[in-house]
């Protein structure tokens, strides 16, 4: 009968089914130990090799910094050098500009220096005029004051301050104001005869010129 016959068919196919016991029946084991640790195993061969947490792009980057270093070693610079030759160079120019700076300021410091005593020098001059006139009178020929007029006039030393008072000179105009002329047959050349008010100099400069009398030839 042909219902028989389909019956016949559906009973010689196969069947196959899905085990999902979790314990198995024959050696009392939990499958799922087994099946958990073979999933990771299998992704990463599905992976082709790699672990689930590694990143390509680490790779890549070292990959990519390698090739630049070994094309750098090849035409023959080292960035490193390179570098280390720039700093140098910064730190050499910078030494340099604060020598420069650091010798600048000094030379400011001594002339402020030198021009703070040279106001004081001349501020005392008429001081010292005073205490020439004295002694040409004969005022400090002893006594307290003319002790006094000498440490006065020692202290100024310190400060290289000299007097121009030197008579039988040859006159020069850079230390000399020639007040008056007078022909002499004594004299070869213009000479200082007569001191009328001293000069003074501070080392090498001319604070004040002597003013004198010269002689000149007849």
């Amino acid at each position: 009968m042909p219902h028989h016959g389909n019956e016949e068919e559906h009973e010689s196919e196969p069947v196959s089914f899905r085990d999902n016991r979790k314990i198995d029946p024959e050696t009392g084991e939990v499958r799922g130990q087994q099946n958990d640790a073979d999933a990771p195993a299998a992704e990463e061969s599905a992976a082709g090799g790699q672990a689930p947490g590694g990143d390509a792009s680490d790779g890549d980057a070292l990959a990519q910094a390698e090739a630049i270093l070994n094309e750098a070693g090849a035409e023959g610079s080292d960035p490193t050098v390179d570098v280390v030759a720039e700093l140098r160079n910064d730190l050499l120019r910078l030494q340099a500009e604060y020598v420069n700076y650091r010798r600048r300021v000094e030379r400011d410091r001594d002339v402020a220096r030198d021009q703070a005593v040279i106001g004081v020098l001349n501020s005392l001059m008429p001081v010292l005029d005073d205490i020439d006139a004295a002694r040409q009178h004969g005022d400090l020929a002893e006594g307290p004051f003319a002790a006094i007029a000498g440490k006065f006039e020692n202290a100024l030393r310190t400060y290289e301050l000299s007097r121009i008072d030197e008579v039988g000179v040859a006159f020069d105009p850079n230390i000399h104001e020639a007040l008056i002329q007078q022909p002499s047959a004594d004299v070869q050349a213009d000479s200082v005869s007569q001191i009328l008010r001293a000069g003074y100099r501070k080392g090498e400069r001319v604070l004040r010129a002597a003013q004198v009398i010269v002689a000149v030839p007849e």
